[in-house]
């Protein structure tokens, strides 16, 4: 009868403990899509889940494959190609902004380390990769208010974002900034384009010099975004309402 190893638990038969890795693929997979999902980034659910999976899936063979050709063969080899392989992969969430600016390094690294949990539960250790998980969510979900905390108010400028989108994205870019606790002090949306549904928002805010490079960025990652401008303007000279 052919088993593999699970930590905690032991020798398995082997359909179950494949079962066991799947399933923890898919969840872990997940839970880390849905918080890039929830931003509007271009590696969503399915696409970490796919991931995950076939990270697992290779790893595990693998290591059958080592216990078939009794222990000659080294299942390494099978993740260093996971790693080069994923590499790619991220290469082509990475994408010049219209600021200048790099946009999607968190989203590849996420493909990355996201594949890294696939590795670590093909190998047998599910309950590693759900603390390695866990670690991951702590870092996107909660590593940006402590820049908060760093940075002061009275480092604060007044910025206008013009963005240039296909189909209206002002509901996505206004659970931005409410997520990142940016007030709005004047927002309009108008549509330049009718045929092609080319939509032109204006928004007013004021941020962190640094903070606000940062939320352009994200806004400019969103899908439907063509283009990102950040101006620097000072509210008082404007009639702001």
């Amino acid at each position: 009868m052919m088993t593999t190893r699970i930590e905690f638990i032991g020798e398995v038969h082997l359909y179950i403990g494949m079962g066991i890795q799947i399933v923890t693929a898919l969840l872990l997979g997940g839970i880390v899509g849905f918080d890039r999902e929830q931003k509007m980034k271009s590696a969503g659910i399915k696409t970490n889940m796919l991931i995950c999976i076939g990270a697992t899936l290779y790893t595990a063979v693998s290591i059958l494959n080592q216990e078939a050709a009794g222990g000659l063969a080294d299942p390494n080899r099978v993740a260093a190609q996971i790693v080069s392989g994923i590499g790619f992969l991220g290469a082509g969430a990475i994408i010049r902004g219209g600021l200048g600016t790099i946009v999607g390094l968190t989203t590849a690294a996420t493909i990355w380390v996201v594949a890294a949990i696939g590795v670590t539960i093909g190998s047998g250790y599910p309950v590693a990769a759900t603390l390695f998980t866990l670690t991951i969510l702590v870092v996107l979900r909660f590593l940006n208010p402590v820049y908060k905390l760093l940075e002061r108010e009275k480092y604060n400028q007044d910025y206008h974002i013009e963005i240039l989108s296909q189909g209206s994205v002002r509901r996505i870019v206004s659970n931005i900034l409410a997520s990142e606790h940016v007030p709005i002090q004047k927002i309009e949306e108008m549509v330049t384009n009718r045929k092609s549904k080319e939509h032109l928002l204006n928004i007013y805010i004021s941020a962190h010099p640094r903070r606000a490079n940062i939320l352009s960025r994200e806004i400019n990652s969103i899908i439907q975004v063509e283009k990102v401008s950040l101006h620097h303007v000072d509210f008082s000279e404007l009639e702001i309402s």
